[in-house]
């Protein structure tokens, strides 16, 4: 793993060179797409859309990377850098993280595998079954527990690098994947997720993308204003 991301960040610092990387304008990102950071850490999208000022914007969790951090597709590292961390609260808050992406390179769709984000939905209360994708785990669907300090708990897989990925309802945009539950005070249930067709294992839980999206619009900048599209 640490090979692989090591070779990950030198295609992203390589590309900061000019002529060194070929860009790829066909490179198509979507909710639950992987997305790699020159930080070696690897997550997933949430959704892509468009701001109230037009640019091309990506959100996904501010743990992954930094504001400043450039940004690539792991499908299509060759492409070079695909834009930047235009704001990260580092994992510290609400744990999200603004990109803008460069519009001359990546193709945004709807509809990435089963997951398809046309819109914005309410937070889903508890016995509501939710689904979630990500780069690691593909995707996964589970019940609603709850809430928990702010965040929904719920019993989807939640791997490493599914980080960031999208909650939906349909196709309604509920919420993004912050990880799973490994204890609780000092009870320790650290069960991992094996793969999304195995329900046996920690809950995992996510922010509710409307919460994201108010502060967001409150701060102004990148991002404000986002719809996917």
């Amino acid at each position: 793993m640490a090979s692989v991301a090591a070779a990950i960040a030198g295609v992203l610092t390589a590309s900061a060179g000019v002529g060194s990387v070929s860009a790829d304008p066909g490179v198509v990102l979507g909710a639950g797409s992987g997305i790699v950071f020159d930080n070696e850490s690897g997550c997933s999208l949430t959704a892509i859309g468009h701001d109230n000022a037009g640019r091309l914007v990506g959100l996904t969790a501010g743990h992954c990377a930094p504001t400043g951090s450039r940004v690539g597709a792991e499908q299509a590292l060759r492409a070079g850098v695909i834009g930047t961390v235009a704001f990260s609260d580092d994992g510290d808050y609400l744990d999200f993280a603004v990109l803008q992406l460069d519009a001359s390179k990546v193709t945004p769709v709807r509809t990435i595998g089963e997951t398809t984000v046309a819109g914005i939905g309410g937070v889903p209360g508890p016995g509501t079954m939710v689904c979630s994708d990500g780069r690691t785990s593909g995707r996964s669907c589970g019940v609603v527990w709850g809430e928990l300090e702010g965040t929904s708990i719920n019993q989807y897989c939640s791997q490493p690098g599914d980080s960031g990925g999208p909650v939906v309802v349909g196709d309604r945009l509920v919420g993004m994947n912050q990880g799973r539950l490994t204890g609780l005070g000092p009870i320790d249930f650290d069960v991992p997720c094996t793969g999304g067709a195995n329900p046996v294992h920690s809950p995992a839980y996510f922010q509710p993308i409307q919460v994201i999206l108010d502060v967001i619009d409150r701060a102004g900048g990148v991002g404000a204003g986002f719809r996917p599209i």
